[in-house]
């Protein structure tokens, strides 16, 4: 008669069953410490996959919306800049004009103008890397076409001067908000085309040209010329007031998505990420747990009825 081991068939697989148990609760702690994760595949979240995609997908968006809010602010700084100065151009057009009539010497007053006029298109011209700014749906063509006051003279209206698009720049900002961040040289420049307009063809007409002290008909003539370039410089700034509107609103829409985006980032992260130090600690429990198993399924294969006997 042989003297088995007291551990039967039926013990050994149970222990056995406990240690892939175990083994599978380590491996998973091992996974989650080193990925931050909870799982890697969406069967480890259950019914919180969806909920978690939603989240995920919607953080994306506000992402995209941010920088696309980002790059209009952008725009709309460089734009402020260009209409500071334009404003500025407007400003040095009246006090031109001023001072002419007041001194009664129009000596330098249409080489001065001259001067203005290059500055105005080279604003209006303004290109980034899409194109030229100012030109709304038509980017690729500089939307001023005349090159000097003497072409501007001679075209049939001043608004043959201009060839820019009708659609100004949009830019989404929101799920369901856009913004209007283009601006037209048309709309902007017009009013100071005009007046420049109207100095040129008198120059070069019965009552000109602009030389020396002025005529009656010259002095009369500047005086009408001021409030029309006051006007002109009001409507540049009510431009770039406008363009200052706009760059807040963009600003406010900026913060309010990146501020979005963390909302949902933090509810992915509450739903994937694990805590790292309860991971650890479940660890470390989990270690214990496999040598525990280990080290009873090997005493169980060890015992024997000889064990048990008494020794005489």
């Amino acid at each position: 008669m042989t003297i088995d081991r007291l551990g039967s068939y039926a013990n050994t697989q149970l222990f056995f069953a406990r240690l892939m148990k175990a083994e599978t609760a380590l491996e998973l702690s091992n996974r989650q410490v080193a990925t931050g994760k909870l799982a890697d595949d969406y069967a480890g979240y259950r019914d919180k996959t969806a909920v978690m995609e939603a989240a995920r997908s919607a953080s994306a968006r506000a992402d995209a919306n941010a920088a696309a809010a980002m790059q209009a602010a952008a725009r709309l700084d460089v734009q402020d800049t260009q209409l500071g100065q334009l404003s500025e151009v407007a400003n040095q057009v009246r006090l031109a004009l001023t001072k002419a009539t007041a001194d009664q010497d129009v000596t330098s007053l249409m080489s001065q103008l001259e001067g203005y006029f290059d500055q105005i298109v080279g604003l209006m011209n303004a290109k980034d890397a899409n194109g030229y700014i100012y030109a709304g749906d038509n980017n690729q063509t500089a939307p001023v076409v005349v090159n000097s006051l003497s072409d501007l003279a001679a075209l049939p209206a001043v608004a043959d001067a201009f060839v820019n698009g009708t659609i100004k720049t949009e830019v989404k900002i929101g799920d369901s908000q856009n913004i209007e961040v283009g601006l037209l040289a048309s709309d902007i420049a017009t009013d100071l085309f005009t007046l420049l307009r109207q100095v040129a063809q008198f120059d070069s007409g019965v009552g000109g040209p602009f030389s020396g002290t002025t005529t009656p008909a010259q002095q009369t003539f500047l005086e009408s010329t001021i409030p029309i370039a006051i006007d002109a410089q009001h409507t540049v700034n009510a431009q770039a007031a406008a363009n200052g509107m706009h760059y807040q609103t963009v600003d406010q829409a900026t913060e309010q998505l990146k501020a979005t985006s963390v909302v949902y980032k933090g509810f992915v992260s509450n739903i994937e990420d694990v805590d790292m130090a309860q991971a650890i600690s479940q660890l470390n429990q989990n270690q214990i747990a496999l040598q525990a198993a280990f080290q009873v399924t090997s005493t169980l294969n060890r015992l024997s009825l000889l064990d048990y006997l008494p020794i005489s």
